[in-house]
């Protein structure tokens, strides 16, 4: 019979092997009771009883073991085991999508001199002040993982952690701000503009300084926009006191990236200012839609699936956008798309490649991307899919899960959520290089696309256990396909547009090999 001090060292060992396993992935005491609750909720544990486990105050019942094992993939037989020699790995981290470099000479990047340079480099390439502001705010959204803690705490503060909300509880929190509401009702219209694929287009609200909100009574037959459209208003409201410097809410608008207020196409620096105020209130908007811990045990409980928004009144781009700033595990991107290669949103905290082109049109886009697969697509079904994206002599794998959906102009779009696999792979002690080889050999023997290896979709299926993230496990079943930023640059075995013929760079380097080795 085992002493009492056996027991203290077994509980000690124990909890020690749970808590960093919990840290190791990110989770807090919430986030493991609800994944608990997932499997068996009678065997669930309350997070305080979750805390005395891990501190060695208590021994966990068999059951409650055989859950944690289950979610952490982990044989039981491991959990008992007194050695602490599995140390954790910490994941990868990456500041985002856009990559740094150093400007040199540094001189000639002074404030004055790219204030003045900025607005014809603009002019001259025929990007608004408006477009340029946005990535500049994608670059600063990226380098802090699309976490804001000041906007969290202000959205938090207003709605005080309540979730659902209900389009009753959003017209209240309206009043209480002292917002007073004005209804319209105007039509979506088609706008063709300098574009051979028109978008309805659809002005949904506006703030009228310094305390009216005007909402289209269009928004009645979307479910989840009236509350996002007040939410955002009320944003603006606390933020920034209801001072009307905003854009109007539109939907479809060929050139949002425009204050619609002037028609001229030169900067302008209100451009930064209008664009920062709508991110702040947008991200204000979500958080108070979706605040953070109960938004999260919602995903959690339902494997980040991107179409569960109907199940609380919130639209699926919201759903998407979310999943970034709210889920433990960081390496995120996400694509909003409109055919036929338009991206009206963009988000990298993982290091993702722009598929090739502007932030408007693709011009040469990679016909495998699931994005622009899906736009093509009749389906309104989720689909994942697993990629070896090849950009150069280096290799990632990623996983999304695309959906296509209509906007509250009732244009299709498809919306994009995927994450980086290779530093959860890296987390659990797997060998996430070994595992690209793996794919990327199978899909080049294939033409490009191919089954997941057994032993590399096993070690995908056990990430997708760990993060919760049910359209890993649904990728990892279905062919994985080899992609990169632009067709013309296709790493294939077997290019995807036939032989492609050399870049110019190329050739004139390979001149300058023949003439050198002629000396």
């Amino acid at each position: 019979m085992p002493t009492s001090q056996g027991l203290l060292r077994k509980a000690h060992f124990l909890g020690t092997k749970i808590r960093s396993q919990r840290k190791r992935n990110q989770l807090t005491l919430e986030d493991l009771a609800v994944r608990c609750m997932q499997i068996d909720r009678e065997a669930a544990p309350s997070v305080s009883y979750l805390s005395m486990i891990e501190n060695g105050k208590r021994v966990p019942s068999e059951r409650l073991m055989r859950v944690v094992a289950d979610i952490f993939q982990k044989d039981l037989a491991w959990f008992s085991d007194e050695s602490l020699g599995d140390v954790a790995i910490e994941p990868e981290s990456r500041a985002g999508g856009i990559d740094g470099m150093p400007l040199e000479p540094a001189f000639l990047f002074s404030t004055g001199h790219l204030q003045t340079a900025i607005p014809e480099l603009l002019a001259q390439t025929g990007t608004t002040g408006r477009q340029f502001a946005h990535l500049l705010i994608r670059a600063h959204q990226e380098s802090n993982q699309n976490r804001f803690p000041d906007l969290e705490r202000a959205a938090e503060s207003v709605g005080r952690k309540r979730f659902p909300l209900s389009d009753d509880d959003l017209f209240a929190m309206a009043k209480h701000a002292g917002l007073k509401i004005r209804w319209f009702d105007k039509p979506a219209f088609r706008d063709r503009r300098d574009t051979d694929n028109p978008l309805n287009t659809l002005v949904r609200s506006f703030y009228d300084s310094p305390d009216v909100v005007y909402l289209n009574r269009q928004l009645e037959k979307r479910q989840g926009r009236i509350k996002y459209d007040l939410a955002n208003h009320i944003a603006h409201r606390v933020l920034h006191d209801g001072d009307g410097a905003r854009s109007m809410q539109i939907t479809g608008d060929q050139l949002s990236g425009r204050r619609f207020e002037t028609e001229s196409p030169n900067m302008d620096a209100r451009d930064i200012l209008y664009a920062w105020r709508d991110f702040e209130c947008s991200y204000f908007a979500a958080a108070l839609l979706g605040p953070k811990a109960p938004f999260r045990q919602f995903l959690a409980r339902h494997a980040y699936a991107m179409d569960v928004g109907n199940k609380v009144e919130l639209s699926t781009t919201l759903i998407m956008r979310r999943m970034s700033s709210v889920s433990p595990y960081r390496h995120w991107h996400y694509f909003d798309a409109y055919p036929p290669g338009n991206l009206r949103a963009v988000y990298r905290g993982n290091g993702i490649p722009l598929p090739w082109g502007n932030m408007r049109m693709v011009s040469d886009p990679c016909q495998h991307w699931a994005v622009f697969r899906m736009l093509n697509s009749t389906s309104d079904k989720p689909s994942a899919q697993i990629s070896v994206l090849r950009n150069g002599d280096d290799a990632r794998l990623y996983c999304c899960e695309s959906i296509r959906s209509r906007d509250p102009a009732g244009n299709r779009h498809v919306i994009c959520a995927g994450v980086d696999l290779a530093p959860a792979l890296n987390a659990q002690g797997i060998d996430a290089g070994d595992v690209i080889a793996q794919i990327e050999s199978a899909c080049n023997k294939r033409g490009g696309a191919a089954p997941i290896p057994a032993e590399a979709r096993r070690s995908l299926e056990t990430v997708s256990k760990i993060l919760n993230i049910g359209w890993i496990a649904d990728g990892a079943a279905k062919d994985a396909s080899i992609i990169c930023p632009r067709s013309s640059t296709c790493p294939r075995d077997r290019h995807c547009l036939g032989r492609a013929a050399p870049r110019q760079h190329e050739r004139i380097a390979t001149i300058r090999e023949e003439i050198r080795a002629q000396e």
